[in-house]
């Protein structure tokens, strides 16, 4: 039984933890609002995330691509949203 409710388990993380991306997406949103947040944590975030997606590939373990997938998707909106700020600074 306790084999059955493991994949279960990573799915529901998987899913919390992508979500939690959310509220950073919707306040990097407009224009100039990322002043607060680190080009270089973004940067190594999504890095991080990329190399779970293909750790997961390599897995082959549906949960982590799945899972990374959406994190690296929403920290990449907020990485390009601190870019596109930065550029409009200069």
């Amino acid at each position: 039984m306790m084999q059955s409710i493991i994949p279960w388990i990573g799915a529901c993380a998987a899913i919390l933890t992508s979500l939690s991306y959310v509220p950073q997406v919707r306040k990097a949103w407009p224009r100039g609002s990322t002043h607060d947040l680190s080009l270089h944590m973004l940067m190594v975030l999504t890095a991080g995330l990329l190399l779970w997606i293909g750790y997961g590939v390599l897995k082959g373990d549906w949960v982590i691509v799945a899972a990374n997938s959406v994190g690296a998707t929403l920290s990449g909106c907020v990485l390009a949203f601190k870019l596109r700020d930065l550029r409009s600074k200069t």
